[in-house]
């Protein structure tokens, strides 16, 4: 199976998808670190990175899933070109994809955690709130079946919610 998780930056989705992953003992594969790969390896920031970390991540994630296995996809997915890939990996390699986005319904908090956190990825730098905030408008409306998170919601409940979810369509 392959799982695309889908939401703006700080919502949530990389703690559920961390937590899935453990739960399931699959990989989650995150664009974000591949993104900062590139630039630690002298690929400008002008470049496009952020496509191109869309499409190691795929290359990654269709390993996995040649081998056999489920993937985690932890990406932003905010358009519809980004979830075709993610539907056409699957089809590629004739297993379901599920979709599960994560939304935080409190913008404060939403804000609050965008900028004080801290992932250790090496010379990425988070967006700034207005960056968000433009992305929130830009996000495409879904034509997938998915899964909507809030995490505002304990986490282990969340994730509780996706197992239950996965189980169901698997």
């Amino acid at each position: 199976m392959l799982i695309a998780m889908a939401g703006l930056p700080g919502a949530g989705k990389s703690s559920v998808a961390d937590a899935m992953g453990r739960e399931l003992a699959v990989p989650v594969v995150s664009v974000d670190p591949i993104e900062a790969a590139m630039w630690r390896a002298g690929v400008a920031r002008s470049q496009p990175t952020g496509l191109a970390a869309y499409v190691v991540a795929e290359a990654v994630a269709g390993g996995v899933l040649t081998l056999g296995q489920t993937v985690i996809v932890d990406a932003v997915n905010a358009v519809e070109e980004a979830r075709g890939q993610w539907r056409s990996l699957a089809d590629r390699h004739g297993v379901p994809v599920v979709f599960i986005e994560v939304v935080c319904s409190d913008p404060v908090v939403h804000r609050g955690r965008l900028e004080g956190r801290s992932r250790e990825i090496e010379r990425f730098y988070e967006p700034a709130w207005e960056a968000v905030e433009r992305r929130r408008e830009e996000f495409a409306p879904w034509a997938d079946d998915r899964l909507v998170l809030d995490s505002m919601i304990d986490l282990p409940l969340n994730v509780a919610t996706a197992l239950g979810f996965l189980a169901a369509v698997s």
